[in-house]
């Protein structure tokens, strides 16, 4: 390929990052060290923005919430699946303003065809719940006795869908796969 052509490529996808006020964007493998420095990055970003303490603390929370999800069920892993610890798994994360100024964080990550099952019902739940409603099922989960083969999902999912201004958006979509979907997560902020 032609290093002209390549470069332009990028430069494009750098000025359509940049009419699109995407301020934080990394697509690969994740693991708990790489979310770390994310985090730090994506902190340190927020405050630079000038954005409000509160709405730094609820970005920060979904982007980790996100990040975690990945990690623990994305479907494309370096790390054998049965490898609870040190995973290493593929995905995206995205952190932008739309055209309300209001922030908006993406994540996309493929998983197994149960995962996604059971992702879209519990999003579809969440999505029919009020914001009291999703509060209170928060409170009860965090008293709850945590299943031993729970990664959390659960509680990330109403963590997330606590701090949003909007209900959470989702889609899947099929993959070359037919054992697995490309899981898309929104949530406004």
């Amino acid at each position: 390929m032609e290093p002209r052509h390549t470069y332009e490529q990028y430069r494009e996808f750098c000025e359509l990052a940049r009419q699109k006020q995407v301020i934080f964007y990394y697509v690969g493998y994740f693991s708990q060290s790489i979310v770390t420095a994310m985090a730090e990055a994506v902190r340190l970003r927020l405050e630079q923005c000038g954005t409000a303490g509160p709405t730094r603390r609820r970005l920060f929370s979904s982007f980790v919430e996100m990040a975690q999800n990945i990690i623990h069920y994305s479907a494309d892993a370096l790390t054998p699946p049965a490898q609870t610890q040190h995973e290493l798994r593929h995905g995206s994360v995205c952190i932008g303003v739309d055209a309300e100024g209001r922030y908006f964080l993406l994540c996309a990550n493929p998983v197994d065809g149960g995962v996604a099952q059971l992702l879209r019902e519990r999003l579809q739940t969440l999505r029919a719940m009020t914001l009291e409603q999703i509060k209170a099922s928060y409170r009860e989960t965090l008293r709850a006795e945590t299943p031993e083969d729970s990664k959390g999902a659960g509680m990330g999912l109403l963590t997330m869908a606590r701090d949003a201004s909007e209900p959470l958006e989702f889609e899947f979509q099929p993959t070359e796969d037919p054992a697995t979907a490309m899981f898309f997560l929104k949530t406004t902020i």
